[in-house]
């Protein structure tokens, strides 16, 4: 029988969008959990710590060096429960990480599932599991991210009125709609290097005014080509077709299967359905672009607005003293609380029947379970099995985020 409550080991990657060495929150987290010999090297790149049981890039239970996936394998039903068993299988049904970006990650959409299962059976190297991917990203500081979509009209606008954009339109009289706009993606993504660097050149030199509203495209359009090339599609698509958004600690989207996004600057805590598929057309190399037709096919358009694209999180009552909230997105795999102490605080979380996957993302303090007490640290991650209730107190202040399925 394994404990119900496990400290973990988890790691990092290193992806060229990754904040570099002590800059990265991901790798100061990875750090600070004690006798795992990471160390940080200032000249890489730490873009994402993994906190589940995905085979890629497996957290490890901290006292025995078990993967996580092993432990939960021999005892699912203490630490999973059958309801949850019954519903997603002998894994956990959601993936939490820590992402640290320096630079825009590459724009793409996650697929549902009926496109994942066939993506999967066709090539099960490049698309590694059969199951869709909604996530939620919520900020632990300024998080800049361009996700889903603007309003059709605020689109239309801009097309219609900047002169280097035309070309684009598949009909200039055409009734402006969602396939108006499926067209419009897949002209600018289907162009040439050539053309789209003349049309960049052609917008950076329209006046301020001629975008209206949105003249925050002409500040960040050079800070785009600097970070991949003014010959990467992706800039066109991001800032004349989706919403650009500047969150706040605590501010949280809902990214559903299918819809694009690519996030741009910040430290977040993400969670997605337990999936690792992607597919990549901007903010990257020629050569590390999927298929064109694929993407657009594949294209939701919902949210339409920055405000849809909010999640917004509730009062939870699974805190009994009121110092939890709840990110509940449209998804059956997972739900995420935060709990926010002050010194000398303290908040019971009620018992979850199925299991969590939680880390401090700030402060210290310590946790009382089944009557055994754990030291809590920034950057400590726990695992916890169904049933369990637990405390939290903090002398000086503490914030942790907990993923959980039921």
């Amino acid at each position: 029988m394994a404990a119900s409550v496990m400290q973990l080991n988890c790691s990092c990657n290193n992806y060229p969008w990754g904040k570099r060495g002590n800059e990265s929150l991901a790798a100061r987290f990875c750090a600070q959990t004690p006798n795992t010999g990471f160390n940080i090297d200032n000249g890489k790149e730490y873009a994402e710590m993994w906190m589940g049981d995905y085979p890629e890039l497996p957290a490890k239970i901290l006292e025995t060096g078990e993967e996580l996936h092993r432990v939960i394998e021999d005892n699912k039903e203490q630490l999973l429960g059958q309801n949850c068993i019954r519903k997603f299988g002998v894994v956990l049904p959601y993936l939490p990480k820590i992402l640290s970006i320096q630079k825009a990650l590459p724009l793409q959409i996650h697929p549902d599932k009926e496109l994942a299962a066939r993506l999967n059976e066709k090539d099960p190297e490049k698309y590694t599991d059969d199951n869709h991917k909604p996530e939620i990203a919520v900020a632990l500081g300024p998080f800049e991210v361009f996700a889903g979509w603007k309003p059709l009209n605020d689109i239309q606008v801009l097309f219609n009125t900047l002169e280097p954009l035309n070309k684009f339109l598949p009909d200039k009289h055409i009734h402006f709609n969602n396939e108006t706009l499926k067209s419009i993606c897949q002209n600018i993504l289907e162009c040439s290097d050539e053309i789209i660097k003349s049309t960049q050149e052609q917008i950076g030199k329209l006046p301020k005014e001629a975008f209206g509203k949105q003249s925050y495209i002409l500040e960040l359009l050079p800070r785009l080509q600097s970070q991949y090339s003014i010959e990467d599609p992706g800039s066109l698509v991001a800032l004349f077709t989706m919403n650009f958004m500047t969150l706040s600690a605590g501010d949280a989207i809902y990214v559903p299967a299918d819809a694009p996004h690519a996030y741009l600057s910040g430290d977040i805590i993400e969670c997605m359905a337990r999936s690792n598929n992607v597919i990549n057309t901007g903010f990257c190399p020629r050569a590390d672009r999927d298929n064109i037709d694929l993407f657009t096919t594949a294209l939701t358009f919902g949210p339409h607005s920055a405000e849809e694209t909010m999640l917004q999180s509730n009062k939870s009552a699974r805190g009994k003293l009121g110092k939890t909230v709840e990110y509940a997105p449209p998804m059956s795999e997972f739900n995420m609380l935060r709990t926010t102490l002050k010194g000398g605080e303290k908040e019971v979380l009620t018992p979850i029947a199925g299991p969590s996957v939680f880390i401090v993302t700030s402060g210290s303090g310590s946790m009382v379970t089944n009557g055994e007490k754990h030291e809590l640290k920034e950057g400590y991650v726990f695992f916890m099995g169904l049933g369990t209730e637990a405390m939290y107190e903090s002398e000086m202040g503490m914030e942790v985020y907990r993923a959980y399925a039921e």
